[in-house]
């Protein structure tokens, strides 16, 4: 079953004041502009890099990432 299948039957069984609400809702969506470079998923970032760091690795190299980074504001 699609997905507007699905919305369509769940839609059929409100009320009319809710269906004209769905309807506002869908016609607002339609009228916003696109995002531009829409986030993605955190863990889908680097999926498909290979990588072989663990843990301990990938504590030390952030540990050295901000190793020169003050830790006290303005300081």
């Amino acid at each position: 079953m699609s997905i507007s299948d699905t919305v369509a039957r769940k839609v059929e069984q409100l009320p009319p004041e809710r269906q004209l609400e769905v309807l506002d809702f869908v016609e607002f969506l339609e009228r916003k502009p696109a995002k531009a470079g829409a986030r993605r998923d955190p863990e889908g970032l680097l999926a498909d890099q290979p990588s072989n760091l663990g843990l301990e690795e990938f504590a030390e190299a952030r540990r050295e990432m901000w190793r020169g980074f003050p830790r006290e504001m303005g300081a």
